[in-house]
């Protein structure tokens, strides 16, 4: 099947092969016939398919030959949300250069910018506004944005909302758009709660599942290194100038990790960047760039800092610490190996990260191929799980706990008998007349000082 049978209006086809794609991927072959007739849609595909232009094509082609239903005045007439910035960001590109000469606007919405910007790009007047949920609330708190028009709602990546505890401004967001609107649920894998949630909020969903949930792409060649914990850098360096790739990926499961990583790539002579959501939203976007125009090869990045990164020709990805959740690895491999590349997948696992190892092999139904390197693993007792304990309520400046002060009983009871104390007069001595109440040694009488 090619686009035009998917019956796409000529300037949506014309951006697409300007895009550069020919035959649409199988998500986007079932989804783009539902959507143009205007079914809700459940959505699950293997990441790295071409979601993204399977609800956007058709949003567009709709939102183009439909009239607004309040012509008077500019609303929002599609809203997509996405769990993070960088993946906003990127959705945002991908209506820009698909609906490229419609007459159509659209903007982003996220967080950890001045607002400024966006409010003056939603007062012109936007069409489609992809947004994450808290700045989107936020301007919704503040009267600066409202849902009553929408027509189309997407929640895109909704696992990974539910994840990052987005369920309940989810919802929300939803109790402020109309009854009567489209809604499309995107995933690349579809837990039993994300269906629920689904469920809950779609009317009459058509399913689409084109791959099974938890299948990864055919194209990545997977492989495993068992290495100590201490070693990790030595061999990530290695593989970097063994491999020599156009782009790499590397992942870690910690905000801290990510800058250790960074740090210990440029004493190796390796220039790398790190993304995480500690990081201002500007030097998330330079590193990214950077790391977009080839100026810089190797970028580091947590999992959620790094959704949203679609980078042409990104052939290595390197999984530095083992995902905490399964699911995890699917999205991470899954940013290689894009629009039909081929690609390669490399993960360190240590003695502590066998069991994260485990429950990844059974997600994907599969053993990762075993390689060997100059840094085997040498210690194959776990480590000893550490102990928080509870820290005191006070501590001194050395950091160690104080006692409570107790007041003696004796002086409780002395202070409750002792006579109260005759008021201080009001005239007091000036300061230049006190008198100094030593005794002279000759006379024995109070000598008397005046300070000048």
């Amino acid at each position: 099947m090619t686009f035009d049978e998917l019956k796409l209006i000529p300037s949506l086809l014309a951006n697409v092969r300007d895009a550069g794609y020919s035959v649409p991927t199988p998500i986007q072959e079932a989804t783009i016939p539902l959507v143009l007739e205007g079914n809700d849609v459940l959505g699950c595909a293997q990441t790295g398919t071409g979601k993204t232009a399977a609800f956007a094509l058709p949003m567009l082609q709709r939102l183009q030959q439909q009239p607004s239903r309040r012509p008077d005045t500019k609303v929002i007439r599609a809203l997509v949300l996405s769990p993070t910035r960088e993946l906003a960001m990127q959705t945002w590109e991908n209506f820009e250069q698909y609906g490229k000469g419609l007459p159509l606007k659209s903007c982003v919405v996220f967080g950890g910018v001045g607002q400024g910007a966006q409010v003056e790009a939603l007062h012109r007047g936007a069409d489609i506004v992809v947004a994450c949920p808290g700045r989107l609330l936020d301007l919704m708190g503040q009267g600066l944005v409202r849902l009553d028009w929408v027509e189309i709602f997407v929640l895109d990546e909704a696992d990974r909302m539910l994840d990052m505890g987005f369920i309940h401004d989810v919802r929300r967001v939803v109790r402020s758009l109309p009854e009567q609107r489209q809604t499309l649920f995107f995933s690349a894998t579809m837990p039993p709660e994300v269906e629920k949630l689904a469920l809950d909020l779609l009317t009459e969903p058509k399913n689409v599942k084109v791959d099974p949930v938890t299948s990864t792409v055919e194209a990545i060649d997977q492989s495993l290194y068992y290495v100590d914990k201490g070693n990790k850098k030595h061999l990530l360096a290695h593989l970097i100038r063994t491999e020599n790739p156009e782009s790499t990926l590397v992942f870690s499961r910690t905000r801290y990790g990510v800058d250790r990583i960074v740090r210990d790539l440029k004493r190796a002579g390796i220039e790398a960047a790190g993304i995480h959501g500690d990081k201002s939203q500007n030097a998330r976007q330079t590193a990214l760039k950077r790391f977009k125009s080839g100026e810089c090869k190797v970028l580091v990045a947590t999992d959620i800092a790094a959704r949203g990164i679609d980078v042409a020709g990104l052939s290595l990805v390197i999984n530095y610490d083992q995902p905490m959740e399964p699911e995890a690895y699917i999205h991470r491999i899954g940013r290689t190996g894009r629009a039909g590349r081929d690609g390669k997948a490399i993960s360190f696992c240590c003695i502590d990260e066998v069991k994260q190892l485990n429950q990844v092999e059974k997600l994907i139904g599969r053993r990762l191929r075993e390689e060997q390197s100059d840094w085997p693993m040498e210690i194959t007792t776990p480590s000893e799980p550490k102990v928080r304990e509870p820290r005191p309520a006070k501590v001194n400046a050395a950091g160690q706990a104080m006692q409570p002060r107790k007041k003696p009983v004796q002086q409780a009871h002395k202070a409750q008998t002792a006579p109260a104390r005759p008021a201080a007069r009001t005239g007091s001595v000036p300061s230049h007349r006190r008198q100094d109440n030593r005794r002279s040694p000759a006379h024995g009488h109070p000598v008397m000082r005046t300070k000048r």
